[in-house]
Formats: structure tokens, sequence, C-alpha cells
């Protein structure tokens, strides 16, 4: 009915993604606050689709905290997963609980379609990436969360990212040293978090031997690095996980600010358009396939 997601089954998209991550060339993806900004991503020709935590908790209306349930996180990572052909990375915090929970996250994230997700090392409940005071728990618990979403997988191409918050709490050598570990422990991925500078990138792929994803997200401690440069410096994956939230409710205070004069015809040059809107959803597969029902004739009847 419609070229959204249908004909790609979630294996697919699971090697697609490892295919990627292989490939030598960085693969980006934007993060997806809905599953309509999923199908823009795909349209302008990225390579994935990531939902992050912070931005998930954002559209409910609260802090990056860990407030947000397993269920809704699956919920909405189904909900893009289903309308795009991409792969998507879903942010699991820290695994909502201990290594049961895990295990039960892992099933559920696969349930729903996902390429993989990432799990960290922070204690629950966590603070975002990119704020002070954060704290991490012991190598040894963070891997029992590994082990334990390992054992769960059952398609072993969905892809479990280890990502360390050590670098702000015990510094670079102790985030690579914990990362070499994760590594060991199955994880297919390293996400490292709040890296300064490149140099500390640089040292995150010198020490490393997995694909890397960076965090590219607005107002935190890492320089924003061009996807070309993080290529260039050895990183698989970059990500942008606010970047469309944030755009997204600038123009929404804009026009809101617009619409206290009484009309929002100034801003309609910024609009998307009615005409882009339906393109993006498909309304024209829906209605011809709506079509296509209401002319059906049925054998032996009359027409």
């Amino acid at each position: 009915m419609t070229t959204q997601g249908p004909g790609v089954t979630a294996s697919a998209k699971r090697e697609q993604f490892r295919a990627g991550l292989a490939s030598g060339q960085i693969q980006r993806l934007p993060g997806a606050f809905s599953p309509l900004a999923a199908t823009a991503i795909e349209n302008h020709g990225f390579e994935g689709v990531y939902i992050s935590g912070a931005a998930l908790s954002a559209d409910l209306g609260l802090p990056d905290i860990g407030l947000t349930t397993l269920s809704e996180v699956a919920e909405r990572g189904r909900q893009i997963a289903r309308v795009t052909r991409l792969p998507a990375l879903i942010d699991a915090d820290t695994g909502f609980g201990e290594p049961a929970n895990v295990a039960r996250a892992i099933s559920l994230l696969e349930d729903a379609g996902l390429a993989g997700c990432h799990l960290e090392d922070q204690v629950n409940p966590k603070r975002c990436g990119h704020l002070d005071s954060k704290t991490v728990v012991s190598p040894g618990e963070m891997l029992r969360r590994l082990r334990a979403a390992v054992l769960a997988r059952r398609d072993p191409g969905f892809v479990i990212c280890a990502r360390t918050d050590a670098r702000a709490v015990e510094g670079v050598k102790a985030a690579i040293d914990r990362a070499k570990a994760y590594a060991d422990a199955g994880a297919d991925m390293i996400f490292p978090e709040a890296l300064q500078d490149e140099v500390e990138f640089a040292a995150f792929r010198a020490a490393v031997d997995l694909p890397l994803l960076a965090n590219m997200t607005e107002f935190g401690r890492s320089p924003l690095l061009s996807a070309s440069a993080l290529q260039d410096l050895g990183y698989n994956v970059v990500i942008w996980p606010v970047t469309l939230l944030r755009a997204a409710m600038g123009a929404a205070e804009e026009v809101l600010a617009t619409l206290r004069d009484g009309t929002q015809e100034a801003r309609l040059p910024a609009m998307q358009t009615r005409a882009r809107l339906y393109d993006l959803i498909g309304y024209q597969s829906y209605a011809a396939f709506d079509e296509d029902i209401t002319n059906f004739q049925i054998p032996g009847e009359p027409g």
C-alpha cells in the first residue's frame, strides 16, 4: 500500500546496518523524534535513523534523567522503525534496571524491529551525558549489563553498542580501558560520550578495535566535527540526536510568537507545504489503494 517500511524486514535492516559499519563510509544517523521525522531522514538520503532518549524524554515534556519507561521507549522505536526502510538505532539508557530487566529490554527492542540499541555505564537514574555530576557504575556492573544483553539477543544481527560516560568522571584512559572490557564482553560497537577534542577521538580509535560512534550534539562538551572529519578519524557512525527536535521547536517558538499577532501568514514561506507533507507520508499510495479496493470486482458477481 505504501513505500514506507513494508518490504524490508528487521533482519534485513540489521544486515544493512552491519554492512554499513564495515563499509569504511561513516553512517549518518540524524535523530528522529517522531515517525514523520524518520520519513524525512530517509527521504534526504541518510544511512540510518537514531532514536534519542533525550529527544524522547523532551517530547514527553520530561528531563533526560531516566524517567521514561521501557514500554514507552520500545513503542516509540516500533512507530519509527515501521515507517522507514532505514535501520534504526535506539537509546536504551542504562537498560531499565537490573540484568534481567536489560535482557527483557533487548527482547522488546528486537520485537519492535530496531537494528540495535546502546546501553550506558551510568548509575540509574542517569543524567544527560553532557552535564556535570554524572556517576558511573563499576566496570563489573556494566559488564553484567552487557552479558545480559548479549545472552538475550535472539537475532545475531541486532547491534549491541556499549556507551561509556567515564571520560567526564574518570578520565580518557579509564574510559578507554572500560571500552576494551566492553568489547571483550561482546559489545558490537563503542560509544564514547562527551569527548572533548579531536585528540581524544583519535585516542579511542587507536585503542579500540570495534566500530565507534560519535555524538555530535549541540551545546555539549564535544566539538561539532563534520561527518567527513569523523570519517577521517576512523569513526563508523555519527549521530545528531536532538538536532531536528531543537530546530523544530525553535521554529515552533517563532511561529507561536507570530500567532500572538493574530495570523501565521508571515511564517508561511518557512512552513512545510501541504503537498510536501502528503509526499512524505505517501498520501497518494493510500488513495490508490482505496481506489483499487473500491473498484474491485468480485468474480462471478455483476459489475
